[in-house]
């Protein structure tokens, strides 16, 4: 099952996508069900998705659209907790200068730091070294605390893809992150949500890929995560509980701008696109900030 955000009068709404190859998804808000309309709000209902997929496949024509006619919103409009992997790969990390970590890093992006599928990342004036980061993002689907092995993939609700979009002086003028990863519309999100059933366990053996006007720059398998997503979920549900919208995002594989020879740069006009084998691919153009 597949699953989108969409503007809709100022408003975050859910479509539920029946085929992939079609361009075209069905707009929850118009069935009439009482299902929230609202993805983050759909996913915290029990059987929810499940529902919504139902409801979608007697969808009148009506209730039908074609996803290039509407506004995509990153998938869950206001997530309590975006939490981010860094050096997940050896690859990267050794690119970075960095030896094998012997335990993860983490740092959290806030929503106004996402933006939506076919939306410009928006490339801020207060510098020009905007890098891209292929990840696989995952949502949490139900409240988890102490996860273990055994029980931590029951907590996802599905998986997307994510640009890290980074503004690397920024990320390196303290040890802390943060301000690197935050900067408004900086972080791509989408095309949309795919429940668990598509995909391999634990979405093990992805090939992940980012493209850069059509360039290849990286190109890596979630196969050679350091920490897979069953290990993640078990750091970090450790330390906090996850609720049902939170969102995970997992680091990227080598081919980053900033580790080439000269470094390569996201500038206005750029196409990016992240592609997640079975998950999809998020588009992004790049801007400037106005």
């Amino acid at each position: 099952m597949r699953f989108l955000s969409f503007d809709s009068k100022g408003t975050s709404t859910v479509g539920v996508v029946l085929d992939p190859k079609s361009d075209q998804f069905v707009d929850l808000s118009m069935l009439g069900s009482s299902l929230p309309h609202e993805l983050g709000a759909l996913i915290a209902t029990p059987n929810g998705l499940q529902s919504a997929f139902v409801a979608a496949k007697s969808a009148p024509a009506s209730a039908i659209k074609s996803i290039k006619s509407v506004h995509l919103l990153p998938l869950i409009a206001n997530p309590s907790k975006i939490v981010c992997m860094g050096l997940n790969y050896a690859d990267h990390a050794k690119e970075g200068g960095n030896a094998r970590p012997e335990f993860p890093s983490f740092f959290l992006r806030g929503p106004s730091s996402m933006v939506g599928h076919n939306q410009p990342i928006i490339r801020p004036k207060a510098s020009s070294k905007l890098d891209y980061e292929a990840e696989l993002a995952l949502v949490i689907g139900s409240k988890a605390h102490h996860l273990t092995p055994e029980n931590a993939l029951s907590c996802i609700a599905g998986y997307s893809c994510f640009n890290d979009g980074s503004v690397r002086d920024f990320q390196r003028k303290s040890s802390q992150w943060t301000l690197g990863k935050n900067f408004d519309q900086t972080g791509g999100f989408g095309p949309w949500l795919v429940t668990p059933d598509e995909l391999p366990s634990a979405a093990d053996g992805l090939r992940i890929q980012s493209r850069l006007n059509g360039q290849i720059m990286q190109d890596g398998n979630t196969k050679d995560f350091l920490w897979g997503v069953i290990e993640s979920l078990c750091i970090i549900s450790e330390c906090m509980t996850l609720v049902p919208g939170d969102v995970i995002i997992t680091g990227t594989p080598a081919g980053v701008g900033y580790a080439r020879t000269p470094p390569v740069w996201m500038a206005p006009g750029d196409v990016c696109e992240i592609d997640i084998e079975g998950v999809g691919v998020l588009v992004n153009t790049i801007a400037d900030e106005k």
